[in-house]
């Protein structure tokens, strides 16, 4: 269990520390809560939903819900073991008291009803509490307004209905249309709960307090059995189990998809512009998160992920798009809501138009997916199998085009990394006919594109003069941290290269450490990306280089929990000032993790 002590939790013009945010979840929607016991972040009822509560993004008219105490205090927080119920204590000079939170689920799945469940346990002394409850407005385009009835006051914001149940022990100080205020004074051994009911254009339903105080435990038990269920024994087993507490954050239960990340428009760097909409489901990102959750063993979440994937791709299309919503739609065009954004970063984005990229790695990225699928021991069905063939076939079309790359840039380019996608997604097409799990009709030409791909990569990307694949022809001496990720290319293709490449990246994209930049140029704009960095350390124990690996993985480790962050990762992590960037929790940050603690185990 990851300890996090902070005295005195501080704002700044209202903002909380990024990297100081616990997430909790129960598989349709994530809240985030900062040290001081705000929930500053809850899109409800699902993870794309407007949101509830988002002070994170506006302190002056954002949603929150927060307990307190009155006095000054400090507070240590971890999560349970083993589970991703949230221990908060709150230490004053009067006493101390235990707040434990989370979204409520069942041992039979999630609750038809969001309940955000908060229980106040008195420790020591008397401790004086505040409760804030402040309604979203959706950037001003909804009020919030309250209607009584014989069940208690309900509060309407567009199409949700909110109810707050609190124990009689609560003294309501304040309620209004979009407030309420109250207090409670604790003592040892004294309990209290608040919790938040939401439904989205349906009844509410009104459980008794009791229940849902019991469903806090229930919902531990449900993180334990599937956490104990994981039959990854590798290296770096604590800090696995924790990233794959985290990327079942980002598991959408009603459809099996997987979010990026749970967030909007955090930024990449204070005060610039690269502050995307992360809450639905890429190609690349979930295809990643399958394959980490097959090295834990996470069959129903493995099964699920892909079958989801292997739909939409059936609906929409062999022409990939880079994103889908959750329920497997088009992603919406962004668009601009008024919001102040975190620290005055703007624009804060609601959809993402990365949606209409040509982004060729995709197609590296899902027969990848679909052969580890297999070897993990799976079965395709008929209507997968022949989808994976067109996507094939559609690659071999396609590979010569430029892109917009793995970064999604505006600039289409001949990106290296693009093309050595397209070559593992051709070798490992040759390899799924071969074994008769796809229609080997076209082995022949997958084979004859594959090998020209190589050709075509080794005569115009390598740059003998750095002693590096580079970024795409022609680029200078720009370097790219995603070659990390296509580390079988390497192996099967030019060992020696690829390893001078990687040396390359650690130098002039690391600054001699350990943690990355995305791409040569970049470090003015944004912070390391967490991901590069734990990719280059599986891609090196790929390739037999283990000694390097592990003192990477030890190195990256170090200075990501140096802070006692709760793991919780973001998408990146700016090395000069120890502060986190970007949207969270991200997925792309927490697989790394997995898949390079997978590959030291393998070859370590």
């Amino acid at each position: 269990m990851n300890n996090q002590i902070l005295h005195s939790p501080m704002r700044e013009k209202g903002f909380a520390r990024l990297g100081d945010y616990a997430a909790i979840g129960e598989g349709r929607s994530v809240a985030l809560i900062a040290p001081d016991g705000a929930i500053d972040w809850w899109c409800a009822p699902n993870l794309d939903s407007p949101p509830l509560f988002d002070r994170l993004l506006d302190p002056a008219i954002g949603g929150f819900f927060q307990i307190e105490p009155t006095s000054p205090y400090h507070t240590e927080r971890a999560y349970r073991d083993d589970s991703n119920v949230l221990e908060t204590r709150f230490i004053t000079e009067q006493g101390s008291v235990l707040l434990t939170e989370s979204l409520n689920s069942t041992l039979a799945g999630r609750l038809p009803w969001s309940e955000l469940a908060r229980r106040i346990e008195g420790v020591e002394g008397e401790v004086e509490l505040r409760l804030t409850l402040r309604f979203g407005t959706q950037a001003e385009t909804r009020s919030p307004w309250r209607d009584s009835t014989e069940q208690g006051d309900v509060y309407h914001i567009a199409d949700l209905m909110a109810m707050l149940r609190t124990s009689e022990a609560w003294q309501i100080v304040q309620r209004d249309d979009e407030r309420i205020d109250a207090t409670l004074r604790t003592s040892p051994g004294s309990h209290a709960l608040a919790a938040l009911l939401v439904t989205e254009r349906e009844p509410l339903a009104v459980p008794d307090l009791d229940a849902i105080d019991t469903r806090i435990e229930t919902s531990h038990t449900a993180w334990c059995d599937w956490t104990r269920s994981l039959s990854y024994r590798g290296r770096f087993a604590e800090h696995v189990r924790r990233s794959a507490l985290s990327l079942k954050f980002l598991w959408y239960s009603p459809t099996g998809a997987l979010a990026a990340a749970a967030t909007t428009s955090l930024p990449e760097g204070i005060g610039g512009e690269k502050n995307y909409d992360y809450r639905y489901a890429w190609v690349r990102d979930a295809c990643l998160i399958i394959k980490a959750f097959v090295f834990l063993g996470a069959l129903e979440d493995c099964k699920a992920a892909f079958s989801w994937l292997s739909k939409t791709i059936i609906r929409h299309g062999t022409a990939l798009r880079a994103c889908y919503t959750l329920e497997g739609n088009t992603v919406p065009a962004e668009y601009y809501p008024p919001l102040q954004g975190y620290h005055d970063s703007r624009p804060v984005r609601i959809g993402n138009n990365a949606r209409d990229q040509v982004q060729l790695s995709m197609y590296g990225d899902m027969l990848a997916t679909a052969e580890l699928f297999i070897q993990a021991g799976h079965i395709l069905d008929l209507a997968t199998s022949r989808m994976l063939g067109e996507l094939a076939n559609h690659c071999a079309d396609l590979w010569r085009q430029k892109d917009s790359g793995i970064w999604e840039l505006p600039e289409q380019q001949h990106y290296t990394h693009s093309k050595m996608a397209c070559w593992l997604a051709l070798d490992r097409a040759v390899a799924l006919a071969e074994a008769r799990h796809i229609e080997p009709t076209w082995l022949q030409r997958w084979q004859r594109e594959r090998d020209r791909i190589s050709e075509w990569i080794e005569t115009h990307c390598w740059s003998e003069q750095h002693q590096a694949y580079l970024f795409y022809p022609g680029s200078g001496d720009r370097l790219d941290a995603a070659l990390a990720l296509v580390h079988a290319y390497g192996s099967r293709v030019n060992p020696a290269r690829m390893r001078a490449t990687y040396q390359a990246i650690r130098q002039h994209l690391g600054h001699n450490t350990d943690m990355l930049y995305r791409y040569s140029g970049v470090e003015q704009e944004e912070s390391t990306f967490i991901a590069c960095s734990f990719w280059l350390a599986e891609a090196r124990a790929a390739m037999g280089d283990c000694a390097d690996a592990e003192r990477a993985m030890q190195a990256i480790l170090h200075k990501l929990c140096q802070r006692g962050n709760v793991e919780t990762f973001n998408e990146m992590f700016d090395v000069r000032t120890d502060e986190w960037r970007g949207n969270m929790p991200q997925g792309l940050s927490h697989l790394a993790l997995i898949c390079a603690a997978q590959a030291l185990t393998e070859r370590g």
